[in-house]
């Protein structure tokens, strides 16, 4: 997603420095002695004509299966504006009255308040793939139209059109928006993701810093199949992990919600992060990651259904136990010195499937369904790897000895984050 406000392009020449005496790609310095050796060869004098060229009308058929790739889909991608509601002085009501007189003439863009209208927030791209009647489907990602009170989505041809959402889903950060079709000329198809091969070339189409680079491809290679990386919601927080394809293909923001292609034309991820450094500040090139196409789909049919994804919940409030001081693990907890990491139990809910299974305040998870739980994180990603109904097996401490429990998972996020409030 690119921020509009916030977006600088500098366009920097790139030039081979010479320091110290080195060799630069097209030229040699020669050292002797440390003095640079210099020709006496006198440059020719006369006339300048015989200087001057022309171009050859030498046509090559450059056809490769990028380009092939790229025609074939570009019209498929869109950009996809979130339009947020921007507070404007009540004591001023510009030179004509009303608002500040920069209307475009689609009057669905500004609120009926007079002192608030929408403004393009930011920007990122999106994925035609699928039409059905008069409507149209497009997938991009949940932080691209975070927080919008309107969408708007603009073709390839520049034609701007009215888009609904049709459902979001953080966890995976996925969105669904709905356009009409009377305008939509291509739709793109998915691939499987699971067939995709470390090293295989891959493809991006999108709009990189926005629409004024729409349709940008960028060509690359897949550099891992299945990276587990970190999550986090809009406070920074971490919320789980989530496994993803990496690739060194040029993914800038704007190119969010766009799709990553295999030299099939198929679409195998929805770009949706990269890594620009370290957790030490180091700069960090060519690290991209896509949600895989076989999740997305998983994902964008269950919100066309639902417009949500429904998810399992336990019905606890928890704490890493990280972050519990020795002396608590200790006194409070009755953890044995070799338990380091888990998450803590602070309270169960009424009805909840924690509570119908036996865990209550103050026990410790230290996995479920299997997986090892070492954080909240990390309990969020096993426990949504279920679905609702689904019975797992729960091993937790309980003043200090470690059982085992199954647990039905019975209720939604949704249905118990009524209850809490």
């Amino acid at each position: 997603m690119a921020n509009k406000s916030l977006i600088k392009v500098a366009v920097t020449a790139l030039v081979a420095g010479l320091i110290g005496g080195g060799a630069a790609y097209g030229g040699i310095n020669y050292l002797q002695s440390n003095n640079v050796a210099t020709s006496t060869t006198s440059v020719p004098t006369g006339s300048n004509k015989s200087g001057s060229t022309s171009t050859t009308n030498v046509k090559v058929n450059v056809s490769s299966q990028a380009t092939k790739v790229y025609k074939n889909n570009k019209a498929a991608v869109v950009s996809v504006i979130n339009l947020q509601k921007q507070s404007t002085s009540s004591g001023w009501s510009g030179i004509l009255g009303g608002d500040d007189g920069s209307s475009d003439g689609d009057d669905s863009n500004y609120s009926s308040s007079s002192n608030s209208k929408l403004q393009e927030y930011s920007e990122g791209s999106g994925l035609i793939y699928k039409t059905s009647g008069n409507a149209a489907y497009i997938v991009t990602n949940n932080h691209v139209v975070s927080g919008s009170n309107a969408v708007r989505v603009i073709m390839s041809d520049g034609t701007k059109l009215t888009a609904k959402i049709v459902g979001t889903d953080a966890v995976t950060d996925l969105a669904v928006l709905k356009i009409n079709s009377s305008k939509v000329t291509k739709t793109a198809s998915f691939g499987n993701s699971d067939n995709i091969e470390v090293g295989e070339t891959a493809l991006a189409i999108g709009s990189p810093l926005g629409s004024n680079y729409a349709t940008t491809l960028t060509e690359g290679i897949i550099s891992a199949k299945k990276r587990t990386v970190a999550t986090t919601n809009t406070s920074g927080q971490q919320t789980g992990y989530a496994t993803v394809i990496q690739t060194d293909t040029a993914i800038n923001p704007g190119n969010s919600g766009g799709p990553l292609f295999n030299l099939a034309g198929q679409v195998v991820g929805i770009n949706s992060m990269k890594l620009s450094s370290d957790s030490s500040g180091t700069s960090v090139e060519g690290m991209g990651f896509a949600i895989p196409s076989n999740e997305v789909v998983k994902i964008i049919n269950e919100l066309v259904k639902n417009g949500e994804v429904v998810r399992p919940a336990l019905g606890v409030a928890t704490y890493n136990l990280s972050n519990i001081s020795q002396s608590d693990r200790k006194s409070v907890l009755k953890l044995p010195t070799s338990v380091d990491s888990g998450v803590v139990i602070m309270k169960t809910y009424a009805g909840s499937p924690a509570k119908a299974a036996g865990i209550s305040k103050y026990d410790v998870i230290t996995e479920l369904g299997g997986k090892k739980v070492t954080s909240l994180a990390t309990l969020r990603t096993a426990l949504y790897a279920h679905s609702v109904n689904d019975t797992v097996s729960v091993k937790y401490y309980h003043n200090g000895k470690l059982k085992t429990t199954n647990m039905k998972l019975t209720e939604t996020t949704k249905a118990l984050s009524k209850q809490s409030n």
